[in-house]
Parts: structure tokens; sequence; C-alpha cells
């Protein structure tokens, strides 16, 4: 199976990489370091480049910005792909709004560029377009909740497993990355439903692991290990610290995209997080990060909330358990907290 990969030098791309060629797959993977351009030097990638070309045996990397259309068609000339995942964008909602334009080309026009590239030269292939749960925009925040300690929850049992996708995308606040990535969510539905085409839409919640490069727009836990290891201080933005995310680790992500491939589903949407069992709050996230890495985590607190931000958001996982049983969380958040702390410690180590 020959398998592209976009945004294969980030988060969820590098994983899959490493997954696929690590299971005997030819890997094309297609990254420019945007990121970098996003969020400066803290953003880049190619640390993670480095380490998948030193670590893999069968991974091919190209430097291709995927709003270059000629550039992405004469890719799927040269090579007939049997899945496609996309992963590469401008994530932070934060920045979207600095760079709305560039913000909209990349994650909307980026994103049909592949759908249509797919769709002449290799319209069999399984493709996986990785969304976000920011196409809901705030209207998560119209489930009633409750104030606890230290996190927001939810107040009706009939909203304990969290946010499903009948979850209205229009009439809401998205912020400018969340209507950009709508448009994206959108179109990817209908290549496959009006094409038939065997295309899957995962909008994430809060996807981590080791391989994260983040920063202070993007990258919640990444940048929170950062930050408590290296002395810095953390912002916490309104809610008062209680708000609430749900964290997956790239690995069980990875294999949700397995089992999709297996059984495509054409235009299919699923959310995909941790759950209600790997939700934390932020006031929480600082307990777990002391509490493992033994660093007391200096933070400031900012009234302004950011525009268009989740108080309370868990990812009803039922319909993708539903549609496919074989899959479940592997990683608990104690074993995220865990792994990212002992990555980040050997990261310093190399770097001092």
């Amino acid at each position: 199976m020959k398998v592209l990969i976009t945004g294969s030098s980030g988060l969820i791309g590098s994983e899959a990489v490493e997954y696929y060629d690590r299971t005997g797959h030819q890997v094309i993977g297609v990254d420019n370091n945007m990121r970098a351009t996003f969020f400066g030097t803290q953003g880049d990638t190619l640390w993670n480049l480095k380490r998948l070309q030193d670590g893999t045996s069968q991974f091919l990397h190209y430097n291709i910005d995927i709003r270059d259309r000629e550039s992405v068609f004469e890719l799927f000339q040269a090579h007939t792909f049997d899945l496609i995942i996309h992963c590469a964008a401008q994530p932070s909602h934060d920045k979207a709004c600095q760079i709305p334009l560039l913000d909209f080309e990349v994650n909307a026009l980026g994103t049909v560029n592949l759908l249509e590239a797919t769709r002449q030269f290799c319209p069999e292939a399984v493709f996986i377009h990785m969304s976000t749960n920011k196409v809901y925009g705030d209207s998560p925040n119209e489930i009633p909740r409750v104030e606890l300690e230290k996190r927001y929850d939810y107040a009706n049992p009939e909203d304990f497993h969290g946010v499903a996708e009948t979850c209205r995308i229009d009439r809401t606040l998205h912020s400018l990355f969340g209507a950009s990535k709508t448009a994206a969510d959108v179109v990817a539905q209908e290549y496959g439903r009006y094409f038939g085409m065997k295309v899957g839409v995962f909008r994430g919640g809060c996807l981590t692991g080791p391989s994260h490069s983040g920063v202070e727009l993007h990258g919640f836990l990444s940048y929170l290990v950062k930050v408590a290891l290296t002395g810095r201080t953390y912002k916490v933005f309104g809610y008062k610290g209680k708000q609430v995310r749900d964290n997956i680790h790239s690995y069980d992500v990875i294999q949700a995209f397995e089992a999709f491939r297996r059984n495509p589903r054409p235009g299919e949407v699923y959310n995909l997080g941790g759950g209600r069992e790997n939700s934390v709050s932020m006031m929480e996230a600082f307990d777990w990060v002391e509490s493992i890495s033994g660093r007391k985590v200096d933070w400031v607190y900012v009234e302004e909330n950011r525009i268009g931000d989740h108080i309370c958001y868990i990812s009803d996982l039922r319909k993708l358990k539903s549609h496919f049983p074989e899959w479940s969380i592997t990683r608990s958040l104690s074993d995220i907290f865990e792994e990212m702390v002992a990555a980040e410690v050997d990261r310093l180590a190399v770097t001092v």
C-alpha cells in the first residue's frame, strides 16, 4: 500500500508516518514546515522531520505547499496512492485572525486541491480528512453546565457523554480558523457523498502526544509541559482556568483512521477525542504536570477568554465506537502526561 500523509512533520502526521512505515507500507510525506511561519521558531518541525528520516525505512519527504495545485497534481501523477491522510493545516484559531487569507488558503483551498487530485488520479483511494471540533463554533457553550471546584461539567445526564456530531455547525461564532476548517470539512463530506469517494471526516478535540511542537496559540498540553519544565509562565485565558478538554493520544487517532480505512463510509463525520475518561480542566492539568514532573507550574490569569473558545468540551465517541467497535482509547490521561513529561525531559537534556 502507498500512503500519502500531509502535514507529515506534525503531531498526527508524524505518528501516521511511523505507523505505516513500521507496518511495511511505502509512505510519502508532504510538509513545508509552515508551522514555523505561523508560530516562529517554537513551532518549527524540522526536528521531527529529521527524527522521521533517521528512524524510518520507506518514508519519502516532499517539501510541497498544498496551496500549489500544480505541485499537488504533479505529485499525484507521479504516485498512485491507496490512502491519503490529510493533516496539514493552519491549526490556531487565535492566529487565524492575524492571517485570514493565508489561513483560508491553507485550510480550505489546500483541502480541495487534495480532494480533486484524489478524484482525478486515484478515486478509489481512502481519503481521511483531519477536521476539528471548532467546526461547531461556540455552540457547545450553550449546553447547560455546573461549576465545580476545579472544572466545569455538563449539568444534565443526557449530556454526560459530551458533544455529538448532531451539534450544529452554523449560526455560531467560530473564529476565522473554525470557519476555514468548516469549509474544508463540508467540501470533504461533499466529495464523499456527491462523488461517492471513500472520504472520512474526523473532528478532532485535543490531539496530543510527545511529537507535538506545542506553542501558546496551539497545543494545550504540549505547551503546558514545555512551560512547566523550563520554568516559564503559562497564561490562562478566562473561565477561571476551569475550561475542560478531552485529550487523545496521537496513536489512538491513527488507530481510528485505520478502522475507517478497513471499512470506509463515504462522507461520514466522526468526533474524535479522548472522551470523558481523558477529559481534564486547565487547573487539573496543572496538578497532573506538577505531580509527575515535580515542578511547580508558574501561571498567570488573563480575564478575557479567547474568542469562540469552548468552556467545556468532551467528545461524544459513541458514533465512532458503534461504527468501528474494534476501536477504543488505549492511552489514558495518566499515560499521556507521563509520556509527554518524559519526552520533554529528554529533549531538554539534548539541548543543554
